[in-house]
C-alpha cells in the first residue's frame, strides 16, 4: 500500500480482483436485508456504511502511516469524490430495497458506457464509431432489464441509472486527479467525505419526513454485526481493488467487474428468492457483451498507440 509503484503481477492482480468482485455484492445484500428484515432506512444504512468504513480502517491506517493517511494534496477534490460515492451508494441502496439485486446490478452496469462517453467529451479521449455503437447497444440492453421493472416499481427502476451516472463522475474525478495523492489517502478521504455527506443528507431527509431517510439505531445485535461487516467490506474490499490495479493493467481487470452480477444473482436467489427471468438475462447478456467489446476496443487502441510511438 505504499506510494511506490508495485511490481506488475497480472495473475495475482486478476485473482485479487476476482475475489473482491465476488465479495462486494455482499454489501448490497446486507443493505437489502437491513431494509427488508430490520426495517432500517436506506439513508441510515448508507450512513453506517461510510461511518463504519472509516471506523474500521482509520485506526489501522494511522497505526501504519500516521498522519500520511490524511495528507492529501487535493483534499477538497477527494472529499467531493466521497460525496459522489455517498450519493451513488444511497441511490443503489434505495434501489435494492425495492428491486431484485441482479436487476439493480445489471442496470447499474451502464456505468462503463457513461464513463467512456464522459472521457470522450471532457478529457478528449478518442472513441471511435464502434465503441459509440456499443454504448448505444449497451443502453438498449439496460432498457430490456428496466422495462418490466419499471412496470412494477415505477421511477425507482431508474435509480440504478442515476447511481451509475454519479459513480461514473466519481471515477471520472479519479482520472482527473491522477496521481496527485496515493490510493490509500484517496480511499480514506473518500470515506470521510461520504460520511459527512450522508450525515447531512440523513438529517435533511429525516427533517422532511422522507421514509427512506428515517434515522434509527440497529434494532438487534445481528443488525449491528451486519453493519460492522458492511463497513469492513466497504473499506478493505475497495483497497483490494486498488491493489489489483497496481498489479495488473486496467484492460485486463475490467472484465472481472461483471463477476458482481453472478455474485448478486446467487445472493439474491439464496436470501430473497429473486431470480432474473429470461428477458432480463437477454438484457444482462447484451450489457455485458457491449461492455466487454468497449474494453477490448480500448485495449486494441492502446496497443496501436504504443506501436505508433515506438521508433522504427
Amino acid at each position: 500500500m505504499s506510494q511506490e509503484q508495485s511490481p506488475q503481477n497480472p495473475l495475482q492482480g486478476m485473482g485479487i480482483m476476482a475475489g473482491a468482485m465476488v465479495v462486494l455484492p455482499a454489501m448490497d445484500a446486507i443493505a437489502k436485508y437491513m431494509a427488508t428484515f430490520e426495517a432500517m432506512s436506506p439513508g441510515q444504512v448508507t450512513f453506517y456504511r461510510f461511518f463504519f468504513q472509516v471506523a474500521c480502517t482509520l485506526p489501522i491506517l494511522f497505526a501504519v502511516f500516521r498522519w500520511k493517511a490524511l495528507s492529501a494534496k487535493r483534499p477538497w477534490m477527494n472529499l467531493l469524490r466521497g460525496a459522489l460515492h455517498g450519493a451513488a451508494s444511497l441511490l443503489f441502496f434505495v434501489a435494492v430495497k425495492y428491486m431484485p439485486l441482479a436487476d439493480v446490478f445489471a442496470i447499474y452496469f451502464v456505468e462503463p458506457f457513461m464513463l467512456t462517453a464522459l472521457s470522450a467529451l471532457f478529457l478528449g479521449d478518442t472513441v471511435g464509431w464502434r465503441r459509440w455503437m456499443a454504448i448505444v447497444v449497451g443502453f438498449g440492453g439496460a432498457m430490456i432489464v428496466i422495462q418490466p421493472s419499471y412496470e412494477i416499481f415505477g421511477l425507482k427502476a431508474l435509480l440504478p441509472v442515476c447511481c451509475a451516472f454519479l459513480f461514473s463522475l466519481y471515477l471520472f474525478l479519479n482520472r482527473a486527479i491522477g496521481e496527485a495523492d496515493s490510493p490509500l489517502t484517496m480511499q480514506t478521504m473518500a470515506g470521510i467525505g461520504g460520511t459527512l455527506f450522508m450525515g447531512a443528507a440523513l438529517l435533511g431527509g429525516n427533517a422532511l419526513a422522507i421514509p427512506d431517510f428515517e434515522m434509527s439505531l440497529p434494532s438487534s445485535t445481528l443488525g449491528l454485526f451486519l453493519l460492522l461487516i458492511l463497513g469492513t467490506i466497504s473499506g478493505y474490499a475497495h483497497m483490494l481493488v486498488v491493489k489489483a490495479f497496481r498489479l495488473a493493467p486496467l484492460s485486463l481487470l475490467a472484465p472481472f467487474q461483471y463477476f458482481e452480477i453472478i455474485s448478486a444473482t446467487v445472493l439474491g436467489y439464496a436470501l430473497f428468492d429473486d431470480f432474473p427471468n429470461f428477458s432480463k438475462w437477454i438484457g444482462i447478456f447484451i450489457i455485458v457483451a457491449s461492455g466487454l467489446f468497449i474494453i477490448w476496443r480500448e485495449r486494441v487502441q492502446s496497443r496501436s498507440l504504443k506501436s505508433s510511438e515506438t521508433p522504427a
